[in-house]
């Protein structure tokens, strides 16, 4: 790391520390990212906090993304004047003042008030990157004004003219980096959504309404204040155009021919796009080979939070793998992850980069965007705290050495 890019992003490491001054009182008993979780249980609805939390079928795909962590254990090193150490870290030529971002989260405004903003600012303050979720009900525009530096990720439909029409938006706006999520051709079978109430387009059922009734600071908090000042939230972000409002049959039709969408659509965009081009959902290598013939700068190895294909691949069971195929692009990973030390493990293994979502859009949640920072800062505390631990000074010095299987682990 060049010694102007350390000295650049070491304020910004600084501003990121749960010791600094300012942290406002009520967010002082969070000392960890599954604290956020469990106070959000509490905040939102029932059905909220199950489209949040929960994944498909058995949920499988989510027990093994956080148990693939679970079973590695870290060799660290002693002695090794560890007072100067940082965990700046560069991404496609921008130095970040940690190694993790915030991944995107569709829906996130009917979860907190405005939380894509939320999530946004926090993430250009704490000097992070921040993903736009496609299935946003926030213009992309406006976010993009929020966080200049923010990605934005695609849902995209086989269908080239559509493609076309939403890059070419997506570029017009400022946007530098593209993400194209590859592993939802379909629905996942989201059961637990059915069984809280919780559906898209979302209908006020008697049980919804009751629900929604015996949370009020989410009902006046979240829903209220975005009809009073925005009105009724529309699916902002799908197509070049305005998509229709999640109250509307119309969501469903928006998500047709999704499962026509192939590498030949990728290759045009690839054309198409001027900025960075990063393919989300990988699990296999031969994917991750074919996204880097194409020339995508970067993959995000991903099961979609264990909300798409059940027993779908840990993605940090696929990293060793998938880092020998990557052969220069960037190789990042989301999915389990919770302390500073799941993120040590991941980029001892080869990752590049890390992103999470769920404890972000709980802080949201709970406290907009302060409420986020403060979420950042444990994080990236913990990765400061655990870096002295294994006798890193920076992160580059970390190797697949330093991770073991856990003794009597799967």
């Amino acid at each position: 790391m060049a010694r102007e890019a350390v000295a650049e992003a070491v304020p910004l490491q600084a501003a990121v520390r749960p010791s600094a001054p300012g942290i406002p009182h009520r967010f002082r008993n969070y000392l960890a990212l599954d604290d956020f979780e469990q106070a959000a249980r509490r905040h939102l609805p029932r059905m909220i906090y199950g489209y949040v939390s929960g994944a498909v079928e058995t949920g499988s795909g989510m027990r093994e993304a956080r148990q693939a962590f679970a079973d590695l254990a870290l060799l660290p090193r002693t002695l090794m004047d560890v007072a100067g150490r940082h965990q700046v870290r560069e991404l496609f030529g921008r130095s970040y003042a940690s190694p993790f971002g915030i991944a995107p989260l569709g829906g996130a405004a009917m979860v907190a008030y405005r939380a894509d903003i939320a999530l946004a600012g926090a993430a250009r303050t704490a000097g992070v990157p921040m993903i736009l979720s496609a299935s946003s009900l926030i213009k992309l525009e406006e976010v993009q004004r929020e966080n200049p530096d923010a990605w934005f990720q695609a849902y995209l439909a086989g269908h080239q003219p559509r493609i076309d029409a939403l890059i070419d938006r997506v570029q017009a706006a400022g946007f530098g980096t593209l993400v194209v999520t590859a592993d939802t051709p379909v629905p996942g079978n989201r059961e637990n959504n059915i069984r809280s109430g919780f559906s898209m387009p979302l209908r006020i059922t008697p049980k919804v309404a009751l629900d929604s009734a015996l949370h009020p600071r989410w009902l006046i908090g979240t829903v209220g204040r975005t009809f009073l000042h925005h009105g009724v939230p529309h699916f902002e972000n799908m197509d070049a155009a305005q998509g229709p409002p999640m109250f509307s049959r119309d969501f469903v039709r928006n998500m047709n021919s999704r499962d026509q969408l192939a590498w030949r659509h990728v290759e045009a965009i690839r054309q198409r796009w001027k900025g960075k081009l990063v393919i989300k959902g990988l699990l296999a290598a031969a994917d991750v080979r074919r996204a880097r013939q194409i020339g995508a700068d970067g993959v995000i190895i991903s099961n979609h939070g264990g909300r798409q294909l059940d027993y779908a691949l840990a993605p940090m069971r696929a990293l060793p793998e998938l880092r020998a195929e990557a052969e220069g692009m960037a190789l990042m990973l989301d999915g389990g992850i919770r302390r500073g030390t799941d993120v040590l493990k991941a980029l001892a293994l080869g990752a590049d980069f890390v992103f999470l979502g769920r404890p972000f859009l709980y802080a949201a949640s709970l406290g907009g965007a302060p409420c986020v920072l403060h979420a950042i800062r444990l994080l990236s505390e913990e990765i400061h705290r655990d870096m002295a631990l294994m006798g890193l000074r920076g992160l580059d010095e970390i190797s697949p050495a330093m991770v073991r299987p856990m003794p009597g682990g799967r």
